[in-house]
């Protein structure tokens, strides 16, 4: 397992590859790298250079729009789960300061009469950029079948069913969230883009942004930078599996800095999937999680209370 910038790396291909034993180091790896770390970096993740590529292309020209064009694509009653967020919306949970960043958000497209459909709203299509919606679609259903395997190795490590996730995650409410960090015009009030913060959701699978800044904290208390490679994409812990595990996998902080002074006039783009089950999933923590050492740490909730108590935290729901 090779490491970089304090971040393990994993060969995915292990894990779907037939061989037991490699499965089986793929499992032990992902878990101490989850357990230690909480990010690693996962190569052969089955999402292509350029689909990759594409995204961040359709990306960047979406952000490019005139913003009254963006504006058209901000519906406020979504409390930002689909379309366009403006600048300064959003900040970290304990937080007033805003972050530098606008966004736009993509979810789940029901395709097989689930009734769990009547939960999510429309997505947003983008006029301007017509190649724009057809291929955050393609891309999320790329993600969600990484993901689906990663989750698949997590349950494995913590001694559950291999498929204990699958139906919790099928049709799930997870996010593919596309973000410009816009070049720093004046001195800022902070070095900071994004606060410090966890987040929500079960795993995050973030295909390499534009330009460096990413920095987790490591268990010393060091902010580490973390670059992805090519070709990999970089899978943290959220706060749903932290709950779930009662903290056997750890949520791990993370931040956005602002890039070096001769750097500013230029913007940074960044795409994380968040990986969300359906609302009905019970996050009350895993028995075999719990024990005399580890009581538990959180009272019962499902996914979708967890979620709509943080949204109201970071201000993106009143």
């Amino acid at each position: 397992m090779a490491t970089v910038n304090s971040i393990p790396s994993v060969d995915l291909a292990d894990f779907t590859s037939g061989d037991a034993a490699k499965k089986s180091t793929f499992v032990a790896q992902l878990g101490k790298a989850y357990e230690e770390v909480g990010f690693v970096a996962v190569k052969n993740h089955g999402i292509s250079d350029q689909l990759i590529a594409d995204l961040y292309r359709y990306v960047q020209e979406f952000f490019r729009q005139p913003n009254e064009v963006k504006r058209k694509y901000e519906v406020p009653e979504l409390a930002g789960q689909r379309g366009y967020t403006s600048f300064g919306k959003e900040h970290a949970k304990g937080f007033d300061a805003p972050d530098l960043k606008e966004f736009f958000q993509f979810g789940q497209s029901v395709e097989d009469n689930d009734p769990v459909k009547a939960e999510y709203p429309d997505n947003v299509a983008v006029k301007e950029v017509p190649a724009f919606t057809p291929t955050f679609f393609q891309a999320y259903r790329g993600f969600e079948k990484s993901g689906k395997a990663l989750l698949q190795a997590i349950a494995l490590y913590l001694g559950l069913d291999e498929h204990y996730f699958d139906d919790k995650i099928h049709n799930g409410n997870s996010i593919l969230r596309a973000i410009h960090y816009p070049p720093i015009t004046q001195e800022p009030k902070s070095a900071i883009r994004a606060e410090q913060h966890e987040d929500i959701n079960l795993i995050t699978l973030l295909v390499g942004a534009s330009a460096d800044g990413l920095q987790i904290l490591d268990k010393q208390g060091n902010w580490v930078p973390v670059t992805s490679l090519p070709e990999q994409i970089v899978v943290n812990v959220g706060d749903m599996l932290q709950r779930l595990t009662n903290n056997r996998l750890k949520s791990t902080t993370h931040r956005v800095v602002n890039p070096p002074r001769e750097l500013w006039n230029t913007s940074r783009f960044s795409i994380p999937f968040f990986l969300h089950p359906k609302s009905n999933m019970d996050l009350t923590c895993l028995n075999s999680c719990v024990d005399a050492q580890h009581p538990v740490n959180y009272p019962p909730v499902t996914a979708g209370e967890y979620l709509d108590e943080r949204l109201r935290e970071i201000g993106l729901k009143k």
